[in-house]
């Protein structure tokens, strides 16, 4: 239930807030007071779109902010899903700047308009007499029929599977789409793939070749640089390495001197081993470095055949034409072996399709049982609001099976539509057709109740839904409302007394002008003044008497 409601610079509303009660909520108020400015500041923060021409203070921000008790509405697993922290009491909050950027928090965690609205439509529903046409909705009728069913439990896993098969139904028209086109490149495929797997590549091959060939190319070269190091290492009148031995020798001949020569004498003998074996080295590779112009020839024809594979394919390396390779070889089994996957997933889908056609059949037996009791509640319902003569009648029909997806549809093979008249002797049609405003209200809100009673909807708002009627019609409608307050929270903004009687918290909405500024103020009537603000509905602002004695006996009743 909606337990607080703060409003910060909307419309005439600069700082404002309610704290509702459990049960019936009576809103009252002169027309143009504000009552509906309250309704449009709630919509904010159930995800409905904001605008900063509609600010109290063009130079500050709008802040709208609902605290709601849900601890018994079983939204654990939506906090979950879009990975909120839970509350039992939790906090709605929503800031639009004057530029007109708009920020959305739940429980201070931010959060996008789609899944504020997502929880707003958990939490809250408003109806007012504008909304009417909402009950022609092939959709809200069919929602009033599986809530009256009690069969969400199936709806859900009906849904699950169905959007399963669907896009499974869509990865089929792929594989479809695909295999028809491999099959038309296959031999394209075929003959790409037979050359990139004759060329044998690998992938660090082309850096390789590069290097070798570069050596090959300079052969002579490297073979001459590397004979004048090692003559100038070893086998020189003045090579380092004799130049060395005769140094060590000078420090041989000092070490019984200083024991330090004689370590320094093994770091250098030391240095000479190292520096044989770096010229040993040196001889080996000048051995085995030769001229080759065949060698050459052959290096440099496997890089050509790699460099052209590259500019073929428009690629950079052989990693690049491995991949390539290897994309090719998945589309050539796709081609060959496509049929086998497109039939073993026909047969899945057959078999969901099955199975989807069970529940489908289930939620429909379901719906053809419950049409004649939401028919009897709600001409029940009518007769009390003073509509004795009322008819309505709900049809159910299935969708074709030439229609896609086989006549299943993401709520089952069900199309509804409720037909209705308000008088006798006429024939049923669309609500819209045969009903006054009057008429579609109180039938609005004994379907409405029917549905209340049968979900956990935490509140529910009516807008002057009780336009067109009055007298004992509206005590009736009065009642209703205060069944419907037994189960959910009900907040109701009206202008009849009947009806304003009823509730357990009554509020009065007013403007208070200030200066040069009116302001929307907002109060919970006590005892006394809810006596004088019933009175002032029954007769005009100046009751008598009679009209007080009358609004205490309302309240009395």
């Amino acid at each position: 239930m909606l337990q607080k409601l703060s409003i910060n610079n909307y419309a005439l509303i600069d700082n404002l807030e309610i704290t509702f009660d459990k049960g019936l909520n009576i809103l009252t108020g002169e027309t143009g007071a504000g009552k509906s400015i309250i309704l449009g500041a709630l919509s904010l923060i159930l995800g409905q779109r904001a605008e900063s021409r509609y600010f109290f203070n063009q130079q500050k921000k709008c802040v709208i902010e609902g605290s709601f008790k849900i601890g018994n509405f079983h939204l654990k697993q939506f906090f979950e899903d879009n990975d909120l922290d839970y509350e039992a009491e939790t906090v709605l909050r929503r800031e639009i700047s004057a530029d007109g950027k708009s920020r959305a928090f739940v429980n201070d965690t931010p959060v996008n308009l789609n899944a504020l609205k997502a929880l707003g439509e958990q939490l809250i529903d408003i109806h007012s007499q504008h909304a009417t046409m909402e009950i022609n909705d092939p959709e809200f009728q069919l929602l009033v029929v599986d809530a009256v069913a009690k069969h969400d439990e199936l709806l859900n896993e009906y849904r699950t599977k169905f959007r399963s098969y669907k896009k499974a139904s869509a990865k089929l028209k792929q594989l479809i789409d695909e295999s028809d086109k491999a099959k038309a490149d296959l031999d394209y495929f075929q003959f790409q793939f037979d050359e990139l797997e004759k060329a044998s590549l690998s992938e660090n091959e082309q850096e390789q070749l590069e290097q070798e060939l570069y050596a090959l190319n300079n052969a002579g070269e490297i073979k001459r640089n590397l004979l004048a190091a090692y003559y100038l290492m070893h086998e020189g009148e003045t090579s380092a390495i004799i130049q060395l031995h005769e140094a060590g020798h000078q420090l041989l001949s000092l070490e019984k001197f200083n024991p330090l020569i004689a370590e320094l004498y093994q770091r250098l003998n030391s240095t000479v081993i190292e520096l044989k074996d770096i010229a040993t080295e040196i001889e080996n590779i000048e051995q085995r470095t030769h001229t080759n112009e065949a060698k050459a020839e052959e290096v440099n024809t496997r890089l050509s055949l790699i460099y052209n594979l590259q500019k073929k394919h428009r690629v950079n390396s052989n990693a690049e034409l491995l991949q390539l390779q290897e994309d090719l070889s998945a589309k050539i089994q796709q081609a060959v072996f496509g049929d086998e996957a497109i039939e073993k997933l026909c047969k899945q889908l057959d078999a969901d399709k099955q199975e989807l056609e069970q529940l489908a059949a289930t939620l429909s037996a379901n719906r053809k049982k419950t049409a004649p009791t939401i028919e009897a509640s709600v001409l029940q319902t009518l007769a009390e609001m003073g509509m004795p003569n009322s008819n309505i009648k709900i049809g159910l029909s299935t969708t074709g099976h030439n229609s896609p997806l086989g006549g299943l549809g993401v709520n089952g093979i069900d199309q509804v539509r409720f037909l209705f008249n308000a008088n006798k002797g006429h024939a049923l049609a669309e609500m819209s057709k045969v009903a006054s405003g009057g008429e579609l209200s109180r039938l609005m809100l004994a379907i409405k109740s029917l549905i209340a009673q049968n979900t956990a909807l935490p509140t529910i708002i009516f807008d002057e839904i009780d336009t067109g009627v009055s007298g004992e019609v509206a005590n009736k409608v009065g009642q209703i409302m205060e069944r419907l307050a037994d189960n959910l929270q009900v907040i109701t903004i009206t202008h009849l007394p009947q009806i304003a009687c009823k509730g357990q918290s009554h509020y009065f909405v007013y403007k208070d002008d200030e200066g040069a500024t009116t302001y929307t103020r907002i109060k919970q009537l006590n005892k006394q003044e809810r006596v004088l603000e019933v009175a002032k509905m029954l007769s005009g602002d100046k009751p008598g008497e009679s009209a007080l004695q009358n609004a205490r006996e309302l309240l009395e009743s």
